[in-house]
């Protein structure tokens, strides 16, 4: 490993920023990678663009969504939720209609791929309807950078965060963070101070100023990693990589379906690369993930949270989102499934059971 001030490694941070730009669709603006994990992007956005007392209007309809909310309160934000049932959208003209009644409004903050339902945001529809407004927007990209088209700035996106270990295929430990122009402005002019670890300023003098000013000891090959993730998302093409995301994703779908099971998401707001179904009634669906991960080496998602309904969250994403994979999921589903049903049936049919027909 080289030391995380050597010319050779300080000359890598740079192309990072530059790929990190397009890979995000910044024309205009300043992005960087904060050594932490996604969450992080979440909090250095709400601690840089908000002080305590100011409205803050949050789109909740799933964990992410709920946890922006919370994160939101917990740094004394005034927080105002619109809420949808899981699996729908909250609608754009909902948080409109908040941001009237709420004209003071700092943010408007909303999840652009919910990764516990695999509903997916209209975040270019509510951009455009939000120009000329003060408040800013605040999107949760965690699921959505490299999977999904996502342009921040023609998009008029504020500030956007993201994580390193889903659509991007590298190590999870870091988060990508995007600031349009004036969300940078509002940073900078927000007295608030923040922690050291997320003040912006001193992160581009490392990152992107040189001569580079010593911030904090990067993680070297964390840092090697998301060079050659990006480099590789930029050779095959964001739009070509969209389109593989969208295809294996609507294989998997159409499989599941035609097996009789029932996804999530509302279909006109469905994900294309992580695809949520409800744990068909008298299935353990805990043992189903248990035995697909050992059985099959595939490990498929939970819900999240107290309010979740029974259900699998199924992502393709990154290097796993082909149809070659969808078909080693289906393939693996039907396995253990027909397994489970026989061994319902099996059990139905012992000795002194009795069966009554419906």
């Amino acid at each position: 490993m080289l030391g995380h001030l050597d010319p050779a490694f300080l000359a890598l941070l740079p192309e990072i920023v530059a790929m990190l730009r397009a890979v995000y669709g910044l024309s205009e603006g300043v992005t960087l990678p904060l050594q932490a994990t996604g969450m992080s992007g979440m909090e250095m956005g709400l601690l840089s663009l908000t002080e305590p007392g100011d409205v803050v209007i949050v789109a909740n309809a799933g964990f992410f969504g709920n946890r922006i909310a919370q994160l939101a309160a917990r740094h004394g934000a005034r927080v105002v939720e619109v809420t949808s049932p899981w699996g729908e959208v909250v609608p754009p003209e909902a948080l409109l209609e908040a941001l009237d009644a709420h004209p003071e409004a700092r943010l408007l903050a909303v999840v652009h791929a919910e990764t516990s339902t695999g509903a997916q945001y209209p975040l270019e529809e509510l951009g455009a309807a939000l120009s000329g407004r003060e408040t800013l927007l605040f999107a949760d990209c965690v699921t959505s950078l490299a999977t999904v088209a996502l342009a921040v700035s023609e998009w008029g996106v504020d500030f956007a965060y993201s994580c390193t270990q889903k659509g991007l295929s590298a190590p999870p430990g870091m988060s990508p963070v995007a600031f349009s122009e004036r969300g940078l402005r509002r940073a900078r002019s927000c007295p608030r101070p923040v922690p050291f670890s997320f003040d912006i300023e001193l992160l581009l003098d490392y990152w992107v100023k040189r001569p580079a000013a010593y911030h904090h000891t990067a993680p070297i090959l964390q840092i090697y990693a998301l060079h050659e993730a990006l480099r590789c998302i930029l050779v095959e093409g964001l739009e070509a990589r969209w389109a593989r995301h969208e295809a294996a994703g609507r294989h998997l779908r159409t499989a599941l379906q035609e097996r009789g099971l029932t996804l999530l998401a509302n279909p006109a707001y469905q994900l294309p690369h992580i695809t949520v179904v409800r744990v068909p009634e008298g299935i353990d669906g805990k043992r189903i993930q248990q035995r697909l991960l050992e059985e099959h080496g595939i490990e498929v998602g939970g819900g999240l949270g107290p309010h979740a309904p029974p259900m699998w969250r199924i992502g393709l994403m990154g290097v796993n989102a082909s149809v070659e994979v969808a078909g080693r999921v289906i393939a693996a589903f039907d396995a253990v499934l027909a397994d489970e049903h026989a061994h319902a049936r099996s059990s139905l049919e012992e000795p002194g059971s009795i069966i009554r027909e419906h």
